[in-house]
């Protein structure tokens, strides 16, 4: 039982946590000078029904070691838990929602309070926590040095938040993966962005968690309700409000406490000890009895999180107001509505807040400020402080080995380098940890699997190696496995890859990450890719097969704009080689870029690599015949940069052949016919679109502040080609992927590509379809060629 002055505590800091985050959001929207007109916004409806149970939280029950994943739209509470916390300032919160403020969604990257998810597309931060907490096993059960005790991963979850499919995406695979620690607060206030809520949906929930194996922990009447449910008459109220639809609920809540006794009056009829019970109270008082919901009462609510003396998976459904303790309380209208400046006035007066002194962290609070100071000091969860960890790098080797091969696609030497790595008990091997949608062998991971094996929290056999039924896959399962097979679902893949890229700071122990999944299914994870990405996880995300040149599975499995997500997402460094040796030299790249946390300046080609990000590999299943050739220093730093010249041009280069990826093999034909006419004709060989793109950008931009010496990669290698030279680009996705290489110095475009769905066929039948076979190189180099035309003789079938 939680002493009656510390509930008294945490009574003043729920009512100093609501006025702060109602503050804040007024302070944007009506006091603080806009240039531009537009509503700032900030719900403080949403806010509202959070805070009682984000009090109980943060002040009384999480331990530092505990994550949390806060509801997006209760964000200025947390801001202002955490500035009495003293982990934010005031000048973010007067700035909250504007530039370099708090920010309108918690945000690891962006907000300097103490984050651990980040939260903004709804659904994701709930997601996430589950996944966490599998990696949290993973990393306990390695048995590696531990620098925090067990903790749970908390989510605070809107209702209507529940209606995002990824959450239940979540749900089967943490079934799968017997979750644990983990714990979903469900803030039931019955509203939508939109709407109240359909009827019934609390028995959904309820089925649906307890069938996947978690406890549901109902927490729906306050101690006033429950000491009223008591009193002759109370059943009939109880059982009143149990039968009340939601739109009714919410409409009383809004009207008050004549509308309620009007009702309840009309509805129960002259019973003596009903009428008696509502008649003893006035209309303040009905009106604070009929809303005291359990999520709006710190006993029930810390009682319900007491009760809690296990590991198992937990549901709390904590029945809210919608904007409780506001005058928005209850009206279906609140999500995105704001006190006006008189109801704020009223607000503010009744809590005894003085004027000029609304941001002052002690201002009208009963408790002495020495006492406050005291307690917060006390808080368990800040007894640390900020609660990020640092983890020392993987020592890495100087090169990973280059498989052997005359003719070799890119899947299949990633399967041969990852089966390398794996022969040695190397610190790199034992920091990767691998996963995939359901596509393990299809993606070439077999062989890593085989060596490393899968991990479980318990071991579990193989009944097919017991019962000596010969296969390809000797998986073990157990805690000493490295790969974690997930159910055929990207956005559960994306989940899973930012919180084990994130595992070196939640739990002070680095993993390198990395996922596979097929190129042209990224888009059906694309959110969760971006949140990951959003919040600074480091992982390898390995793609293939790629493009059309997957020709016999048609389009339904062929990708065209993938290059382009690789081009634009932020936090991701997209590559997508034509050879082995090229992809051995990224891989041994990325596994330091993604250990990479500095803020210095752009250096080399202009990039900000000291801080590096994650890394997207495009790969295919084409074979092609790999270059006979030494890797040098030179040809290394090239490959990294994005591109290298395969065939240098001449003093009196006409035409450039740009190619990315697995149509090497027909811009080297192309060049060769091209040859037999002009013999100066240059193949530059792109290994990164993205690298030379966000290169290209940032010298222009550093030349725009004064450095004029500031030149990029693709500068470099384009300035020795005469401008009246015509330049062809080439890959087996959408041309605008290369086309804007016609920019860097006036070059003629003939931009090759893929713009539409592919279909069955042979690669030959769909590249020439598409026009990105060996002929279409020819021609665009002919109409790109600011000379005469070239003339070459097609070879006969």
């Amino acid at each position: 039982m939680i002493e009656t002055q510390d509930l008294k505590m945490l009574e003043a800091l729920e009512k100093k946590v609501l006025w702060l985050s109602s503050w804040m959001i007024h302070n944007a929207n009506h006091l603080r000078p806009k240039s531009d007109g537009v509503k700032v916004g900030g719900h403080q409806a949403s806010s509202a029904s959070l805070a009682t149970l984000m009090t109980a939280l943060y002040f009384h029950v999480l331990r530092p070691q505990d994550r949390v994943a806060v509801k997006p739209h209760a964000s200025p509470v947390f801001h202002a838990i955490q500035y009495l916390l003293g982990n934010q300032d005031r000048e973010r919160l007067e700035n909250f929602r504007g530039f370099g403020g708090a920010q309108s969604y918690p945000s690891r990257t962006k907000d300097v309070d103490d984050v651990d998810f980040s939260t903004g597309s709804v659904g994701l931060g709930v997601a996430i926590t589950s996944f966490a907490s599998l990696v949290q096993d993973y990393v306990r059960l390695k048995g590696w040095s531990q620098k925090a005790p067990e903790g749970r991963m908390v989510a605070l979850v809107g209702d209507a938040e529940l209606d995002e499919g990824n959450i239940y995406e979540a749900l089967m695979e943490g079934w799968k993966h017997d979750l644990r620690n983990t714990w979903w607060v469900i803030d039931y206030n019955r509203q939508s962005l939109d709407a109240v809520a359909r009827e019934g949906l609390y028995g959904q929930f309820d089925a649906l968690f307890r069938s996947m194996g978690w406890e549901v922990v109902t927490i729906k009447y306050g101690h006033l309700l429950q000491a009223a449910f008591k009193e002759p008459g109370g059943e009939a109220i109880r059982d009143w409000i149990d039968g009340c639809p939601n739109q009714l609920y919410s409409a009383l809540t809004f009207q008050g406490g004549a509308a309620w006794r009007k009702r309840l009056l009309d509805d129960l009829g002259d019973q003596g000890p009903v009428t008696a019970l509502i008649e003893a109270r006035s209309d303040d008082d009905l009106a604070r009895l009929m809303t005291n919901l359990g999520g709006h009462d710190l006993p029930a609510i810390l009682e319900a999180f007491a009760s809690i003396d296990h590991d198992r998976p937990v549901c709390f459904i904590a029945y809210t107001v919608k904007g409780y303790g506001l005058p928005l309380a209850g009206h279906k209208d609140n999500h995105s509505g704001l006190m006006t400046p008189d109801q704020m006035e009223a607000y503010r007066s009744g809590l005894g807040v003085r004027a000029g002194q609304e941001w002052e962290p002690f201002e009208a609070m009963e408790p002495s400020q020495a006492e406050i100071e005291r307690f917060l000091k006390a808080v368990p969860f800040n007894a640390r402080g900020r609660r990020r960890y640092q983890a020392a790098r993987v020592p890495l080797p100087a090169a990973l080995p280059t498989p052997s091969g005359e003719v070799m696609s890119t899947q299949e030497g990633f399967g041969k380098i990852l089966n390398e790595v794996a022969r040695e008990d190397s610190p790199l091997a034992q920091r990767i940890v691998t996963t995939a949608p359901d596509v393990t062998v299809s993606t070439n991971l077999g062989a890593w699997v085989n060596r490393r094996g899968l991990f479980s929290r318990t071991p579990l056999g193989d009944t097919f190696r017991d019962e000596k039924v010969p296969s390809a896959q000797k998986w073990i399962m157990g805690p000493d496995g490295q790969h974690l097979e997930l159910g055929i679902a990207e956005m559960n893949l994306f989940l899973l890859l930012s919180a084990l890229g994130l595992s070196h700071s939640l739990f002070g122990e680095r993993l390198l990450p990395i996922g596979t999944l097929y190129d042209p299914f990224i888009q059906r994870g694309l959110d969760a890719l971006n949140y990951a990405c959003y919040q600074d996880a480091r992982f390898m995300l390995v793609a293939t097969p790629s493009g059309i040149t997957l020709a016999p599975e048609g389009g339904a499995h062929q990708s065209v704009s993938s290059p382009l997500i690789g081009l634009a997402q932020d936090g991701l460094a997209s590559f997508e080689p034509a050879f082995v040796d090229e992809l051995a030299t990224i891989m041994a790249w990325s596994f330091d870029y993604m250990q990479r946390d500095g803020e210095g300046a752009p250096s080399g080609p202009w990039l900000r690599d000291e801080k590096g990000g994650s890394v997207y590999l495009r790969l295919s299943t084409r074979p092609l015949e790999q270059p006979k050739r030494a890797m040098s220093e030179t040809l290394a730093e090239d490959i990294i940069k994005g591109a290298y010249w395969l065939r240098a041009p001449g003093p009196n280069c006409e035409v450039v052949i740009a190619y990315q990826g697995v149509v090497a093999a027909e811009a080297i034909a192309a060049a060769g016919l091209i040859a037999e006419d002009r013999r100066d004709v240059g193949v530059l060989a792109v290994t990164s679109a993205d690298r030379l793109s966000a290169g290209w950008h940032a010298a222009e931009r550093a030349r725009q502040e004064g450095q004029h010496q500031a030149r990029s990669h693709i500068e470099g290698l384009l300035a020795p080609i005469d401008r009246d030279a015509g330049l062809v680009t080439l890959l087996d996705g959408h041309p605008t992927t290369l086309s804007w290489l016609g920019g860097v110095r006036g070059h003629r475009v003939q931009a090759l590509g893929v713009e539409h769905f592919g279909q069955t066929g042979t690669v030959q039948d769909l590249y020439g379809h598409h026009r990105i076979d060996t002929d279409a190189v020819v021609a665009a180099a002919n109409a790109a060629s600011a000379g005469r035309p070239i003339r070459y003789l097609r070879a006969l079938p």
